[in-house]
Parts: structure tokens; C-alpha cells; sequence
């Protein structure tokens, strides 16, 4: 049997008469590119995306964005006039792929091919995909919500056009469920409409998700029906109940993990301490690992605060301790002060930087012989060979410093560590190039 089309829409992507048993998200779909909202950037006249729709084309194409930014639904738009196929990576293989193939060649017209969460295709799957659409057998409509380079293997992304949808902000969202109290026949039955501040709260509940923000309206309208009086206006009561508790996007081995992780650490490398609070918040109530985060600030402290603050390093390894014994949501607070901390600290990379320049040395100059004075002598015959001749015990020394060169004498004069004039390393600074120029070599 071959894959069934997506029931809103009809086999060539006209639009279906809206069952009103449907969900509102389902029956409150676009059926006319006019009533996209929040995609300006690939639908206003002139963008990638709404040229190919006036000039007629339809290439393969990946579409890529957050969930409930209306992925499907773009495709269905985008596939109407021809035959539309949709089937979901969640519970379609190769033999699903490839009925809709077969079927494909035995019918007349182009034949659209939408595999929702492509990502979750593996690559044998996916292989088996790519000579049809390399053939032009289907076109491709792939949604994801993962980063395609890489979740979708490089063969079938280099034939497909790549298309980012945005995060869809509080007005559009608003401004989808201002329609859906409004349309008489898709939308929510007549009553009261809502105020402008309860429209603006289920919005931001949503979390820029268009499903979750229709669900929260049609949930809360719901409640009130059966909990408040006979044609009120939805209350503030209602949609807090509908709503429970936001939840927020995040996940913690794919990209907008990383993105968060990333806004964190550069939030604190900008010493910007209220970006970074609310970075590690979101963190944590998406559900993020406590110490993960406690380990990427005791990172940070070595690598971007290092010795412009020495207690930066000790605090953060306290803050992880903290949170390692007492879990949450207490150590939330030793996070917290950790993170105000480290914003609020002065920055040197300066040690960072030190160790990957002697990185380099190594890698350029391999295994160059230690200075003899510096070698360990537990031998007489070592003793014999002139291993630790000429050391002097820094202790015994005026001011406790000996100006031999301690390095290879290939890299004699070799400058990796250059201190700042930050917070406490300007001391750090000072002493140090009064000792360089006393180690300086013998000229010649």
C-alpha cells in the first residue's frame, strides 16, 4: 500500500474542508502562504524562497527550524498542484521509502516526497533515498528541527536547498491566536474575545512554539467553559492552569544546547553577570546537568579569568563541590555566586594562550634535550656525565632568583606566558619582566 497523504490536505495539496472534531492547531493550519506568519525573512517578496514559489520551481529542499514554526505546514503549501506524500522518519525505514518511490514512478506528475524529522533517518536510509531524488523520481521536502549538517548525510544536502525557519517571537505568535478567536469556521466557537494581555501570556507561554500556543488557547478556553461563568472572557486563571509550567527548548547533547552553553560562556567572557544568570537559569530549568554546568565554569576560571583573579579558580572548583554534595536545587545558589563571580572578575586568557604556544613548540621542535643543570642526578655515572652541573638552589640565591635560561637552548628566550594588566597579573606582569630581562642570554 502506498504511503497516504497528509489528511488536511489533499493528495495534490489542495486544501480539505477542516473537520471541526480537529484540533485548533490542526484546523488553524495556513492554507494560503498570505497567512504564514513569522517567516518574513524566506516569504517577503524578493527572499530565496518566495522567488522559487513566483517563478513555479520546487527543488529539494531541507526545511530546518524550531518546533511549531511551521515546517509542515510550508510544505504542504509549498507542494500544492503536485501529488503530496508525507511520512515520518519516526516510523518510516527503507521499505516505506521505497513504496512511495515505486509508487512515484507509476503515477503521472511530479510527486513530493515530505519526510518529517529526516534527522532521525540513519544513514542507510538515507543512502537508500538519495539516487531517487539525485533522479528526480521524488522531490524531497525534508523537516528537522536538528542542525542538517549534521544529522542529513552530505550527498543528499548537497542536492537540497536548505532553508532556516526563525523562532517565531511573541507577535506572530499572538497575532495566530488573535485568527483563531476571530475565523468563524476554523477557529474557536463565538465568545468573548480575549484581552490583549491574556492573548500576550498564552504567547509567552508558548515559547515560540504556533502547535503548543493554538493548544494553550484551545486547553484554556476549554477550562473556562467549565469553570467560569457563561460567556466571560478567558481569565488569567484559566490560561495559568492550561499552561502549568512553560517548557522551555532546550536539549543536551544537540544544537541548542550548545547554543545556550555558548551564549553562557560568552556572556561571562563580556563580564555581562545578568546575561550569564539568566543563561545558567535556563540551563537548569530546561533540565540541563548541574554539573555540566559546574564544570564549564571551572573551565572558564583557568582559561578566560586565569591569574587576573586567582581565587576565580578555587571558587568555581568550590561551586562544583557544592553542587557535586548537595545537589539541587540548592546548589543552584554556589552556582550562581560562581557565575557573578566569574562575570564580575578581570579576564586574562593570558595562561591559555601560554600553554598553547608551548603547544606549538613541541609540536614544531619535538623532544629537544633538557639543560644539563636541570637534569635529575641519582647516579654516580650520571653524576660522572654532568647531569644537575651548575645548578643553583633559587632559595640560596639573592632574592631567590637565578637568571640561567631553564629552557632548551634552541628555544632560549622563548616568550609564552605575556601577562595582562589585569586585576592582580599586572603584579604578575611586573616581576616577570624584570626577571626576563635579567635571564636575558649573553648577546652572541
Amino acid at each position: 500500500m502506498p504511503p497516504e497523504s497528509l489528511e488536511l490536505f489533499g493528495e495534490r495539496g489542495e486544501p480539505a474542508r477542516p473537520d471541526p472534531r480537529a484540533p485548533l492547531a490542526e484546523r488553524m493550519r495556513p492554507q494560503e502562504l498570505s497567512e504564514v506568519v513569522g517567516q518574513d525573512r524566506l516569504l517577503r517578496p524578493g527572499a530565496a524562497l518566495r522567488a522559487l514559489v513566483d517563478a513555479g520551481e520546487l527543488p529539494s529542499m531541507i526545511l530546518w527550524g524550531p518546533p511549531g514554526s511551521g515546517k509542515t505546514t510550508l510544505a504542504r503549501l509549498l507542494a500544492r498542484g503536485h501529488r503530496f506524500v508525507a511520512l515520518s522518519a519516526v516510523m518510516a525505514g527503507v521499505k516505506e521509502i521505497r513504496a512511495a518511490v515505486e509508487e512515484a514512478r507509476r503515477v503521472r506528475g511530479r510527486t513530493v516526497l515530505f519526510l518529517d524529522e529526516i534527522h532521525r533517518l540513519n544513514r542507510a536510509q538515507q543512502d537508500a533515498l538519495l539516487p531517487h531524488v539525485e533522479a528526480g523520481t521524488v522531490t524531497l521536502i525534508g523537516a528537522t528541527t536538528e542542525n542538517p549538517s549534521f544529522e542529513v548525510i552530505a550527498p543528499l544536502l548537497s542536492r537540497s536547498r536548505v532553508f532556516v525557519l526563525e523562532r517565531l517571537d511573541e507577535e506572530a505568535l499572538a497575532s495566530l491566536l488573535r485568527r483563531a478567536t476571530q475565523d468563524p469556521e476554523r477557529g474557536l466557537a463565538p465568545g468573548a474575545p480575549p484581552v490583549p494581555e491574556i492573548i500576550a501570556a498564552i504567547a509567552h507561554a508558548a515559547d515560540g512554539d504556533a502547535r503548543r500556543a493554538l493548544g494553550l488557547l484551545e486547553t484554556a478556553v476549554a477550562i473556562q467553559r467549565e469553570t467560569g461563568p457563561a460567556g466571560a472572557p478567558l481569565s488569567e486563571t484559566a490560561v495559568r492552569e492550561a499552561a502549568g509550567r512553560a517548557v522551555l527548548m532546550h536539549d543536551r547533547d544537540r544544537e541548542e544546547h550548545y547554543n545556550v552553553v555558548s551564549a553562557l560562556i560568552k556572556s561571562l567572557r563580556a563580564s555581562d553577570p545578568d546575561a550569564a544568570l539568566y543563561y545558567a537559569a535556563r540551563m537548569l530549568a530546561a533540565g540541563e546537568d548541574p554539573l555540566f554546568l559546574a564544570r564549564r565554569l571551572v573551565i572558564f576560571a583557568a582559561e578566560d579569568v586565569g591569574n587576573a583573579e586567582p581565587q576565580a579558580l578555587p571558587l568555581a572548583t568550590s561551586a562544583f563541590l557544592a553542587v557535586e554534595r548537595i545537589g539541587m536545587p540548592e546548589g543552584r545558589i554556589p552556582l550562581a555566586q560562581a557565575v557573578t563571580f566569574l562575570a564580575c572578575a578581570p579576564k586574562s586568557n593570558a595562561s591559555y594562550v601560554g600553554i598553547s604556544r608551548a603547544n606549538e613548540l613541541v609540536e614544531r621542535h619535538g623532544s629537544l634535550p633538557v639543560p644539563m643543570h636541570l637534569r635529575n642526578a641519582p647516579t654516580g655515572l650520571m653524576k660522572h656525565l654532568g647531569y644537575g652541573k651548575g645548578y643553583e638552589y633559587p632559595h640560596d640565591a639573592p632574592d631567590r632568583f637565578v637568571a640561567r635560561t631553564n629552557l632548551p637552548e634552541t628555544l632560549a628566550g622563548a616568550s609564552l606566558y605575556q601577562p595582562t594588566r589585569e586585576g592582580a597579573e599586572a603584579g604578575i606582569a611586573d616581576r616577570l619582566a624584570d626577571w626576563r630581562k635579567r635571564r636575558e642570554p649573553p648577546k652572541g
